[in-house]
């Protein structure tokens, strides 16, 4: 197990009688990026909960690195409009930030210009880079990141997932992912976990795409999905604009103008 960060072998979670995940195995290893997908009600929130410990199994075994460091962003932060708390604020709710480490990590994500914001005011595709970058702040070996581009406009999803990427390849960690964005995630994972209430299929994205259980599950179009690589010569701002002198060679690919 030493290779691994996080290891779930076996495990089974049930409520009212009913399974809700049954028999999952799944591991993580620095600098991997494992991404979880799965039709609404397969239990990868639940998953989520027993890798962070915060739900017990039933059944099976859930072994972490021990003094594993875990960054988690969660799916959806909910803030009372009438409570004031800025970006910097809400950062250094983690033990030990100061204003310098909060903006060296919101200028990681490309978001220092918010640190004194309103963090009810700030865009969805800001809030989501800040909650990153709150993560971060924990120095973790392991990234759990549930739906990292959840209410972010379409221009700005492919930028988030790459610098996930670029964030993986900086620090090393390994990464769990939750997605729905099944045309953006399969070129930018290293390993596909289907999951539906228990793993119909694992594996290396162009491998998974052609298994039968992720065919019945998304349909004869999502094979294509995985050979779907989009090659960049360019950057995007959080809302999708190129911000390069560099000329950029549209491919066949190429879906903008």
């Amino acid at each position: 197990m030493s290779d691994a960060l996080i290891r779930l072998d076996g495990v089974g979670v049930s409520f009212a009688g009913q399974n809700v995940l049954h028999d999952v195995q799944l591991s993580v290893k620095p600098g991997e990026i494992v991404t979880l997908i799965g039709p609404n009600g397969a239990g990868k929130t639940t998953l989520v909960r027993a890798v962070l410990g915060l739900l017990k199994t039933d059944v099976g075994l859930v072994w972490r690195k021990p003094k594993l460091r875990i960054g988690y962003m969660p799916q959806k932060l909910h803030v009372d409009a009438t409570l004031p708390l800025s970006v910097l604020r809400f950062l250094r709710l983690v033990p030990g930030v100061d204003r310098r480490s909060a903006q060296a990590a919101l200028a990681e994500v490309g978001a220092e210009q918010v640190i004194d914001s309103p963090l009810q005011s700030i865009s969805g595709g800001e809030l989501q880079r800040v909650l990153l970058a709150r993560a971060l702040l924990r120095e973790p070996e392991l990234l759990v990141l549930d739906e990292p581009v959840q209410g972010v406009d379409v221009a700005g999803q492919a930028e988030l997932y790459r610098l996930i990427t670029r964030l993986r390849d900086r620090h090393g960690c390994g990464v769990l992912m939750v997605s729905h964005d099944l045309h953006l995630v399969m070129s930018t994972t290293d390993q596909v976990v289907c999951l539906n209430r228990h793993v119909c299929c694992s594996g290396h994205p162009e491998q998974v795409s052609f298994d039968p259980a992720f065919v019945e599950l998304f349909g004869q179009d999502a094979k294509s999905l995985a050979i779907y690589h989009h090659h960049h010569d360019h950057d995007h701002d959080l809302h999708g604009s190129v911000v390069t002198d560099k000329p950029h060679e549209h491919g066949p690919d190429c879906k903008h103008a």
